[in-house]
């Protein structure tokens, strides 16, 4: 397992949190979404073999999702 840590701006209301955690989730390759409400920081938990850290941003940023 790696572990890959975002920022995204909009990631600290819980309308978006969710959404991000759904995209996430529904991923295969991905175990694993932490989200911390305060500053936006999300660690993901995903296997190097099934998705690649670029295709995770990337899902993210289609959906408008601003990445630090």
């Amino acid at each position: 397992m790696k572990v890959i840590t975002l920022f995204v701006e909009d990631a600290t209301s819980d309308p978006k949190i969710q959404e991000i955690e759904g995209i996430l989730n529904e991923s295969r390759g991905i175990d694993r979404v932490l989200i911390d409400t305060d500053d936006g920081e999300i660690k993901i938990e995903y296997n190097e073999e099934q998705i690649s850290p670029k295709h995770i941003i990337l899902m993210l940023q289609e959906r408008d999702y601003n990445i630090k």
